[in-house]
């Protein structure tokens, strides 16, 4: 049985479901308000798994109570990056938790390529494995274009 027919990218939270509509978002973002967390929107053109440091769309939202706008600077990130990948990460300012605690992708680019699986043979026939994204053989800003 194969989990992930579409071979979308699969991080963080409702990875394996359609794309959230933006009436969906708001439900979430309205969600992480209520329980006091922060949001932010960040963006990048390289997904791989290892990549954990997208680039941050303006400045983390601490003090924001109303939904949309969060909703509004999610718009203005799709404007500038319509073809990258952009997440929305929650941020739980708590003193002993003070992490992430919700992250799911809300862009994606119209077609995605997926992971190239490298094996190397090296001493005593063990096997090294790695991935790379098939866009990371395109120079950065050229990948995803259409």
């Amino acid at each position: 049985m194969m989990t992930n027919p579409a071979g979308r990218l699969t991080q963080g939270q409702f990875s394996f479901l359609p794309d959230l509509t933006d009436a969906e978002i708001l439900k979430q973002i309205e969600y992480g308000l209520t329980k006091g967390y922060a949001w932010s929107v960040e963006y990048t053109d390289d997904p791989h798994p290892r990549n954990t440091y997208w680039d941050m769309f303006g400045h983390p939202m601490f003090d924001l109570q109303d939904p949309a706008g969060v909703l509004m600077e999610l718009r203005e990130c799709r404007k500038a990056f319509p073809n990258h990948y952009i997440r929305l990460l929650a941020f739980d300012s708590v003193r002993g938790v003070e992490s992430v605690v919700m992250s799911f992708i809300v862009n994606r680019p119209a077609k995605e390529p997926g992971f190239f699986l490298e094996r190397t043979e090296i001493d005593g026939r063990s096997m090294r494995y790695s991935t790379r994204s098939h866009s990371a053989s395109q120079p950065e800003g050229e990948r995803y274009q259409g």
